[in-house]
């Protein structure tokens, strides 16, 4: 497997409260790898680490070879990782196309502008509502702007935290599939934290379980699908 991004012994957490002990996972370029466990079992901190918004304590982060050890977000974002975060993250008071605009900062303006465009294709509702201000979308529309932001930089990998938090179940499906034709279609390598464990089963290449802030669990989904007693003991 050729790997885009390796963590090994990774020690974090807020303040003096340990989140993470000792913890080693891998993503192979073009995955969808998801993390699956319990609330408050140190999915998101894993992202929020590898993005660095949290800085390690311990053990390494190497995304495509190179070590990113107190990297800033603008330094990864630079590398090629993006982050949208949980619950439809969106500057509410400032139109679609200025959130959009956000997600291309660092890039010359002509390309911002043709990445926003290419991006548009997978969201066309949006194409509609570009002049609407952010915060006055529905929870499924504010969910596309924010996976659309995170894809103006053109990201090798993109990693989302709990895209389905929020949705009407009948939204569900659609968020899902959307995950998955922007990985068939652009090849960008997808880390997932989510807590629909049968639907991001059904989409995921590998799957990692995280409990008590280590991992429990490591293979392919197909090991988790219809091991019901597996599972319960992966979430108590």
């Amino acid at each position: 497997m050729n790997k885009i991004l390796e963590i090994k012994n990774l020690e974090t957490g807020y303040g003096k409260k340990q989140v993470l002990f000792g913890m080693s996972l891998d993503v192979g370029k073009g995955e969808i790898v998801a993390l699956i466990g319990p609330n408050g079992s140190g999915k998101s901190t894993v992202l929020k680490t590898v993005c660095g918004l949290i800085k390690l304590w311990k053990g390494e982060i190497c995304f495509d070879g190179v070590p990113t050890n107190g990297s800033t977000p603008a330094q990864n974002v630079a590398r090629g990782i993006t982050f949208a975060p949980q619950g439809n993250l969106v500057f509410h008071d400032m139109t679609v196309m200025e959130n959009l605009e956000i997600g291309g900062f660092q890039l010359p303006r002509k390309e911002s502008k043709e990445r926003i465009s290419q991006v548009l294709e997978f969201f066309p509702v949006l194409k509609d509502r570009l002049k609407e201000d952010a915060g006055k979308l529905s929870g499924g529309e504010q969910q596309m702007v924010a996976l659309a932001r995170a894809l103006i930089p053109k990201p090798k990998l993109l990693m989302l935290d709990e895209p389905s938090l929020g949705l009407f179940p009948k939204l569900l499906g659609s968020v899902f599939d959307k995950i998955t034709e922007i990985n068939c279609d652009t090849g960008v390598t997808i880390l997932i934290v989510e807590q629909k464990v049968r639907e991001v089963l059904e989409i995921c290449n590998r799957v990692y379980s995280i409990k008590l802030g280590k991992i429990a669990f490591e293979g392919l989904p197909g090991e988790l699908k219809d091991n019901k007693e597996r599972l319960k003991q992966l979430f108590l």
